[in-house]
């Protein structure tokens, strides 16, 4: 048996010959992403700890450095820790914790670096739990001394791990931000109460194999592989808040559908206040999409797309009597509010008369899409602390020629009278602090699907905004929102804290 080694063939042939032997066993644990002085140093302290040195990696499925990391394969890190004398085992973790490694290897020294002897500076928080596991198992943890070297920030400059443009980016974004001024302002953000309002938003993805064109028409042929389904909309943007924020209330109107309203309360409950009102006559809002896989990326096409949307949106006046009802007597009672107008028929005047008055902080998207082009301009709004809008919503609100997009983005901040940001795609996204624009350039090029790109970035900027960081910081990581939110299929997952964070992490360390 080589160095190389599953756990299963840990725990069944190697673990209880350690035991009988009274031999001491030392774990390590990361990424190792590019082997340095400084985790050789870290190994060889730890060797001397014990008689046997284990050392898991992370899975790259489990990484959250953020898009394109780990820049090398499983099978290449594992063979970089084998080739070191002082290792004696080598064994790849599939979770996001090392837990399902120390509950294997059951180590009697678990040793981290230096960097996380103080736990506060842990961006994951997990340093005390891990711990706890450890000591659970009958082991204990210790620290290494000596020089902290960063793969991260040997693979952003040597390497190119990051393009230029980004690299660029963040030379002058370090400058004015730190690590520790985003933690400070994340913190913040964990003490607002917030609310959300809009449409509940079904996505139904189906996938599939196109086969070719339709022999006799001109559509696609295609085979059924599965279907999945996912909340969307506004439940996608709580979900995101929610991982900042342990007070987050949803605000919004859907079917009379027990199986959508047992799901939303299974799913969510526990992390979302959900407040609904219920119609019989308009139906929850659905999605479907058919999707096909590229092969050689792991990139989705979309094909097709139908939808239940009312063509003449609008809800039964007793239901939305009691949706007034709940938005008058709870708004008062929030430090922000996330207004997520989808133009399904859920915010009328009326909403907007109360939310533009009422919120005391008011963070505005207002979309466009196939089903209301042209009907649901953002400049139907007079107010917004903050706001975010895509290209194709800035140009059907100024539907000019001549006016660059810096002209319309400045116009639309002084028809808002709150400041806001211009998300461009693969592009990035522009702020607009008073009358002044900066450029950020995207953080990935990396992307699955898009659907959930805009509702991340509105989410991770307008939280950070509502929690007084300033527009920099609103920018940074509302882009890595963007880049993270990219990388989900449809709203299969949130864009979490911890993940956002250990992106920003990767970002600076440059």
């Amino acid at each position: 048996m080589g160095k190389i080694i599953t756990k299963v063939e840990y725990e069944k042939e190697i673990k209880n010959k350690l035991k009988q032997d009274n031999k001491t066993v030392v774990l390590c644990h990361g990424v190792f992403d590019l082997v340095h002085p400084g985790h050789i140093i870290h190994f060889e302290q730890a060797k001397t700890m014990g008689d046997i040195l284990v050392v898991s990696v992370t899975s790259e499925k489990y990484v959250r450095k953020g898009p394109g990391r780990p820049y090398f394969s499983d099978e290449l890190r594992l063979k970089f820790l084998a080739a070191m004398e002082c290792i004696d085992y080598v064994m790849l973790s599939e979770e996001y914790t090392v837990n399902d490694i120390v509950q294997v290897v059951e180590p009697d020294i678990y040793v981290k670096g230096e960097e996380y002897r103080n736990a506060k500076d842990d961006i994951t928080g997990k340093i005390a739990e891990e711990q706890e596991l450890v000591e659970k198992h009958g082991g204990k943890i210790e620290f290494t001394t000596g020089q902290v070297f960063s793969s991260t920030k040997l693979i952003n400059t040597a390497m190119s791990g990051l393009p230029e443009d980004v690299r660029n980016y963040m030379e002058n974004f370090k400058q004015k931000c730190s690590m520790e001024d985003i933690k400070n302002y994340a913190e913040k953000a964990g003490h607002l109460k917030v609310l959300v309002i809009g449409d509940v938003i079904i996505d139904k993805y189906t996938y599939c194999n196109v086969q070719g064109m339709m022999s006799k028409d001109m559509g696609y042929s295609a085979r059924l592989s599965n279907t999945e389904e996912y909340f969307g909309g506004s439940v996608a943007v709580a979900r995101h808040l929610s991982t900042f924020t342990s007070d987050v209330t949803l605000l919004s109107i859907i079917g009379d559908e027990e199986n959508i309203r047992l799901g939303m309360f299974d799913e969510y409950a526990d992390k979302i206040n959900l407040r609904l009102v219920y119609s019989k006559k308009v139906p929850t809002i659905i999605k479907q999409r058919y999707l096909t896989r590229n092969e050689k990326r792991d990139e989705y096409r979309k094909i097709f797309a139908i939808n239940n949307i009312p063509e003449k949106p609008g809800y039964e006046k007793e239901v939305k009597r009691k949706f007034i009802e709940k938005l008058n007597e709870m708004i008062d009672e929030y430090d922000a509010v996330f207004l997520c107008d989808f133009g399904h028929g859920l915010v009328d005047e009326e909403v907007m008369e109360i939310v533009q008055k009422r919120a005391k902080y008011l963070i505005l998207n207002c979309q466009t899409n196939s089903s209301n082009k042209g009907m649901n301009i953002i400049t139907k709004y007079s107010r917004a602390d903050i706001f975010t809008a895509d290209q194709n919503e800035l140009n059907l609100a100024f539907p000019s020629y001549v006016d660059s997009e810096e002209v319309k983005l400045k116009e639309l901040r002084r028809h808002l009278n709150g400041n806001g940001w211009l998300t461009r795609g693969a592009r990035g996204a522009w702020q607009i602090d008073d009358e002044e624009i900066e450029k950020c350039p995207a953080f990935t090029l990396s992307v699955k699907d898009t659907i959930g790109a805009g509702d991340a970035f509105f989410s991770l900027a307008g939280i950070f905004a509502a929690a007084g960081a300033p527009m920099e910081i609103g920018t940074f990581m509302g882009n890595i929102g963007g880049a993270l939110g990219a990388n989900i299929v449809g709203n299969r997952e949130s864009v979490e804290m911890v993940n956002a964070l250990k992106f920003a992490s990767t970002l600076l360390n440059i």
